[in-house]
Order: C-alpha cells, then sequence, then structure tokens
C-alpha cells in the first residue's frame, strides 16, 4: 500500500467521522435544577419562629438571622474548648470518616480511568514461535517447520462522534460527586453526633445531681416523718407515703446512669476508641454557651449548600448521563487502529526494512436486530432519570420540612425554658413562704421540706429544658447542612 492510497483511507475515515458528528448527539445534557422559590421555611402563621420573635423573655430567646450562613465549624458557637479537642479528634480517628475518604479516592481514580477511554490505546507486543503448516492449508507446497520473531506496536482509538464515551466519563464524575457529598454527610453526621452526645453527657450529670438532691430532701423528710410518728403526731400512712415517694424517686438513678454511660461510649466510638481505653471530658452545660443567633440560609441557598441534597443532585446528573450513553449505543460504533512492526524468521534479519510490516483498519459496527434491548435500556434509564428527578424533590422537601421543625422547636423550647425558670422562681418563693410561716410557728416542718422538694423538682425540669434546647439547636445546625473541609 502506497503513501497514497494510506492518506486516502485516513481522509475517508475522518470524513465519515466529521458526517456522522454532524448527524447524531447523544442527549440529553444535564441542566441544574433551578434553586427553590419559597423565601422562607414556615407558613405565615409561623412566621414569628422563623423571624425570632417569640412571646417568651428575651433571655431565654434565640435570634434567628434569616439569610445568614452558618460557618463549617458550627459547632464552635457553643463556645467550649474541650468541645472543639473532642470533634478534632473525632475528625481525626474515626474510622467511618476515613473509609469515607477512601471511597472518595477511589471514585475519583474512576474517573480518570474512563477517561482515558477518549484517547488513543497504544499496546506494544513482541512474539517468538515454531510454525508448521499442514499439507491441505497451502495445496501441493509443503513447507517445513520454521521459528519466526516478531515485535511491533497497536494504536487503537474509539471515534466518540455521538458523545457516548465522554457521557460515560460524566456519569463517573458525577457518580464521583456523589460520593464526595455522601461523605461530606458522614462529616455532617460525625459532628453534630459528638455535639449532641457531649451535651447528653453533660445533661445527664446534671439531671443525676439534682435527683441526688431531690432524694436527699426526701430522705430528711422520711426522717422528720418517723420522728412526727414516733412522737405520735402522724399517721402511719404518713410514713409510707414518705417511704413511697423516696423510693419512686430513686428510680429515676439507674435510667439516668445508664444513659450517661451509654453517650461516655458512643463519645469514645465516635472519637475511635473503645471504651475501656477512653472517658470523655466531664461536660457540664454551665460550660457550654447557647447560641443566641443562629443563622437560618435561605432555601435557595440550602438547595445548594447541604450535602444530602447535592448527593441526590448529583444521583440526577448521573441519570441524565446514563440515557445519553443509552442513546450513543444505538449508534453505529466507530474505530480505528493501527498495528506496525518488524517479522522475520531470524533475529539478525528482525529490523531490516524488508521485515517492516503495517496494517491500518477503519471498522464500523451497527446494531441490526438485538430483540429490542438497546431501546428497552434506554426507556429504562429514562425512568430511572425521572426517578432521580422525584428522589432530589423529596429530598429537598424533607430537608425544608427539617429546617421548619428546626425553627419551631428552638421557639418552642424559649417558651419552656421561660415556664421552666418561672417555675423554678415560684417554687422558691413557695419555700421561702413555707420557712417564714415555720418561724412563726403557723406551720409544720414537713411543710417547709415539701416546699424544698417541689423547688428540686422544678430546678430539674429546667434542666431538662435547658438540655432540649441545645439538643434541638444542634438538630437545626445539622439541617442548615455544613461545608467539609
Amino acid at each position: 500500500m502506497n503513501t497514497r492510497t494510506t492518506q486516502a483511507i485516513l481522509a475517508a475515515m475522518m470524513g465519515l467521522s466529521a458526517s456522522l458528528l454532524a448527524a447524531c448527539s447523544a442527549g440529553p445534557q444535564y441542566k441544574r435544577p433551578a434553586p427553590p422559590t419559597a423565601v422562607n421555611y414556615v407558613s405565615p402563621a409561623e412566621s414569628a419562629a422563623a423571624s425570632g420573635a417569640t412571646a417568651s423573655p428575651t433571655e431565654f430567646a434565640q435570634q434567628i438571622v434569616l439569610g445568614g450562613t452558618p460557618q463549617p465549624s458550627w459547632w464552635s458557637d457553643f463556645k467550649s474548648s474541650p468541645l472543639d479537642d473532642l470533634i478534632a479528634m473525632a475528625l481525626q480517628n474515626n474510622h467511618t470518616l476515613a473509609m469515607a475518604n477512601s471511597v472518595v479516592a477511589a471514585a475519583q481514580e474512576l474517573v480518570k480511568a474512563q477517561s482515558a477511554a477518549l484517547l488513543p490505546q497504544v499496546a506494544a507486543s513482541a512474539d517468538a514461535g515454531r510454525q508448521q503448516y499442514g499439507t491441505e492449508f497451502l495445496g501441493p507446497t509443503i513447507l517445513p517447520p520454521f521459528s519466526y520473531v516478531s515485535v511491533g506496536a497497536s494504536v487503537s482509538y474509539a471515534v466518540d462522534y455521538n458523545g457516548g464515551i465522554a457521557r460515560s466519563v460524566e456519569e463517573r464524575e458525577a457518580l464521583a460527586q456523589y460520593v464526595r457529598s455522601q461523605k461530606d454527610v458522614v462529616y455532617l453526621n460525625l459532628t453534630g453526633s459528638v455535639v449532641q452526645q457531649a451535651v447528653m453527657v453533660a445533661a445527664t450529670r446534671s439531671e443525676i445531681e439534682a435527683v441526688n438532691a431531690l432524694i436527699g430532701e426526701d430522705e430528711n423528710n422520711l426522717k422528720l416523718v418517723r420522728t412526727a410518728f414516733d412522737n405520735g403526731s402522724v399517721s402511719r400512712v404518713d410514713v409510707l407515703t414518705a417511704e413511697s415517694q423516696l423510693a419512686t424517686d430513686q428510680t429515676w438513678l439507674p435510667p439516668l446512669r445508664q444513659q450517661l454511660a451509654i453517650s461516655s461510649h458512643a463519645l469514645a466510638v465516635l472519637v475511635g476508641h473503645s471504651p475501656a481505653e477512653w472517658t470523655p471530658p466531664e461536660f457540664d452545660l454551665a460550660n457550654l454557651t447557647l447560641p443566641r443567633e443562629i443563622p437560618v440560609s435561605l432555601p435557595s441557598e440550602l438547595a445548594h449548600r447541604r450535602p444530602d441534597i447535592l448527593a441526590a443532585e448529583a444521583q440526577l446528573h448521573a441519570a441524565t448521563a446514563a440515557v445519553g450513553i443509552a442513546t450513543a449505543n444505538l449508534y453505529p460504533r466507530i474505530t480505528l487502529s493501527a498495528t506496525g512492526g518488524f517479522q522475520a524468521l531470524k533475529p539478525a534479519q528482525l529490523f531490516d526494512y524488508s521485515s517492516t510490516v503495517w496494517g491500518l483498519i477503519a471498522g464500523l459496527t451497527t446494531p441490526v436486530f438485538d430483540g429490542g434491548r438497546l431501546r428497552a435500556e434506554r426507556r429504562a434509564t429514562i425512568n430511572a432519570l425521572h426517578a432521580s428527578a422525584e428522589r432530589y424533590q423529596q429530598v429537598v422537601l424533607e430537608s425544608f420540612g427539617q429546617v421548619a421543625n428546626g425553627l419551631d422547636a428552638l421557639n418552642h423550647d424559649a417558651e419552656l425554658v421561660a415556664a421552666q425558670s418561672n417555675a423554678v422562681n415560684v417554687a422558691q418563693s413557695s419555700v421561702d413562704l413555707a420557712r417564714e410561716s415555720f418561724r412563726e410557728g403557723n406551720s409544720g416542718i414537713l411543710q417547709v421540706l415539701d416546699a424544698q422538694r417541689q423547688h428540686e423538682q422544678a430546678k430539674l425540669g429546667l434542666l431538662r429544658a435547658q438540655a432540649q434546647q441545645y439538643l434541638d439547636t444542634t438538630k437545626l445546625y445539622l439541617a442548615l447542612g455544613g461545608t467539609a473541609p
């Protein structure tokens, strides 16, 4: 084959590729979903919660700054150095996060591997052998056994005239983005879990102290009732009532101690340690600062920063690319290949000019009859695309619902803390009044002790309301998403 013939073949192949490229294109092209048009998370009737207005006293309310952006290290708003150190430890040692990082690295390598299909593929080969042809192969000519050697290279290239290969790379990139967003979900859940368990440790420790104080009041009450019974001033029923109250309050301690153990063990696992090897810091609610201003992203911004929404969007992108791949499979496939090298019967003659061999091949394959398989596969990808679009919309709606729940929760928490604080003040006034009445001889010591017990119960209720306010604040931060480094 002379040079002109070779050039003519290459020109024909390029012309065929160009004509087919102009004739068809694998679609549809991906378009990012439009941002939500909503400007708030709650209905007008609940707008007071979203804007930060509340019926609760100002000292218990939290201000919602709509349109703000929570910082990536959102937990630093609690202003606790031990909490910051604990999260840093978890980010460094947590095995689930480390696994997610490895999955991301693997996905990125798969993108590189798929992208290689867009480039020519080059391979080198070398052969040595001995050959014997049968007597029927060449007719009357009989060749004796012979040895041969050959070296050469081959180049192959799949002409991506309809974008099918490019769409497969696009699909792999979208799947890699999905994996990255899932890693961000793991990051967000990890930091949120550490904060929640730390708050549980602090709240449970405070509740145990409050219950112990309540039990102390019960024990003092029981001693006085028994003394009064011995003096004949009260009945046996009063003694049984005091004993029953003590026994009932003592039942609160085991569940609280179990909850403290569960939260402590959970923290150990989150930071990558065995519960037997590590114990958490002794968190106290008094050492945590409740954020008074919480920046809340607009719905349109939330859809572009919350990791589970971004993961659903990446799935939608991958599903769109899959439709393009299935569409490209309906068209012919063109491959160009070239081989070149040297063949000789003797190694010494291998690189002689006369031993040169080469070949150029243009291949075209097109589906003719497949029983409807390719078109059915394309219809399946279209249905999967519709499913991904609906899934994305559902994830967005659920995210908005979680933020709305968080906003309402903070408003109601402030109301509850205000009510519990008022209950503590009223109970304290009752204690003061009972003591004054006792000093004037108008009531007995039992009335004083009962008022003190009511005061301790009110303080316990306030602790629980404050702990819930911290937990709901954490949940709102999680609902707002976060940006992992």
